[in-house]
């Protein structure tokens, strides 16, 4: 029976077990050791193959009797096979990997200037990549080395591409992002390797700028796809990575509504979970549950501000978790903390339907006259046009809302 694992120090977080898994070719497993069991276990003959993870790179590159070209430049090996006389056989299938994100983003290295946030393995990698497809000039940018956060903007304004490779913005420190990037006034393109959220805060930025981006999952899949290709000795078709990004995504990827209050976001979503089989979370009425107060009441004791705050926490409570149906409060795209976190880990989907249909009455404090509704409707376009992934019409009843947005779910995730 041929063994196949991922091996690293914390893996609960990791997608590597679903990937292989979805390769359907070999049975796999994660398996977590501290420094000197990863060591013992990399000389042992307790596997066929494995993919190594941080922090035992560098020591895997030690460990093994020959080392590709690829690794031996890198300074890392990611994939050790073990061949039938047990000498152990080193490769990075990051170098590729790394490419085919990029590439896949549309984004070019040539004649760039580019910098690479991090001095950690992955940079290492990621220079490497970016050094041999034609970069003009590469600029590393660590915390406490000779260009950092503190002094970047004023050396290096006219980046051209930013590629984020440390673990800064990564479930569950979601919120954190190393930079602002309004000021990059050159910038044409981001790749973050992190994977988890789908979108962080770094590539979200870009998307808002309308700039190419690229997150870690497509990198993820195909350096995952390239180690198969050593377990097996046989060469695979590109066009799975696709195919399994989108497997991937679609057990961890929320469905998010936004729209008016009354649109229907409540109601659509209670179908659209019945029939993926999802969790179905109503926004407001987490707000309601925590407080145990009605939303008339929390206005009524706390004022909008009060109720907002509220809002707030379950907002980015929920935009932590995946495989949900989320219907949000009308106003919750007001705050731009919400639209990141609801974002972060969702497609969104604007529910439309025309004002004067939108319900006007006592119980939502906020639209209780019919000129206020058509106020506050102006407004907010601009937002959810922002922050939305596909608009949905239900002026047309409710089956036919459900199943626009099952259908706009499935063309989101297939294109990822």
């Amino acid at each position: 029976m041929t063994r196949y694992f991922t091996i690293g120090r914390k893996l609960t977080h990791s997608y590597s077990k679903i990937i292989h898994r979805e390769f359907g070719r070999y049975d796999f497993d994660l398996l977590e050791f501290e420094p000197e069991a990863a060591r013992d276990f990399i000389l042992s003959d307790r596997y066929d193959g494995i993919t190594i993870t941080i922090p035992y790179k560098q020591l895997a590159l030690e460990l093994c009797d020959s080392v590709s070209p690829e690794a031996a430049r890198i300074g890392c090996v990611n994939t050790i096979v073990r061949d039938r006389q047990g000498r152990r056989h080193g490769y990075n299938t990051d170098y590729n990997g790394f490419l085919f994100m990029a590439r896949a983003a549309g984004i070019d290295f040539t004649a760039a200037k580019v910098l690479i946030l991090g001095s950690g393995g992955t940079s290492l990698t990621a220079r490497t990549v970016v050094g041999d497809h034609g970069a003009r000039e590469i600029v590393i940018v660590s915390r406490e080395g000779k260009v950092n956060y503190r002094n970047l903007l004023e050396l290096h304004a006219d980046a051209e591409t930013i590629i984020n490779t440390t673990p800064v913005g990564m479930y569950p420190n979601t919120t954190d992002c190393l930079l602002d990037l309004t000021p990059f006034r050159q910038l044409r393109g981001v790749l973050d390797v992190i994977y988890n959220p789908m979108r962080t805060r770094l590539t979200q930025q870009a998307r808002n700028l309308g700039l190419a981006y690229g997150d870690g999952l497509k990198m993820l899949v195909a350096q995952a796809l390239y180690a198969m290709e050593y377990f097996l000795q046989e060469k695979q078709q590109e066009a799975l990575v696709h195919k399994v990004c989108a497997a991937v995504r679609s057990q961890t990827v929320n469905i998010v509504l936004v729209g008016m209050a009354g649109c229907g976001k409540s109601s659509i979503g209670r179908r659209v979970a019945q029939a993926l089989q999802r969790e179905f979370l109503d926004l407001d009425e987490a707000v309601v549950a925590e407080a145990g107060m009605s939303i008339p009441e929390i206005f009524a004791s706390e004022g909008e501000a009060g109720f907002r705050r509220r809002e707030k926490s379950a907002v980015a409570a929920a935009g932590k978790r995946s495989n949900l149906v989320i219907a949000s409060g009308g106003g919750a795209i007001l705050d731009s903390e919400n639209r990141y976190n609801l974002a972060q880990n969702g497609f969104i989907y604007h529910i439309l339907r025309e004002v004067d249909k939108l319900p006007v009455q006592a119980g939502r404090p906020l639209s209780t006259d019919r000129e206020r509704v058509r106020r506050m409707a102006a407004e907010r376009e601009p937002l959810y046009r922002q922050i939305r992934d596909a608009a949905i019409d239900n002026n047309h009843g409710l089956e036919a809302a459900v199943a626009t947005v099952i259908a706009a779910y499935h063309d989101n995730v297939m294109g990822l």
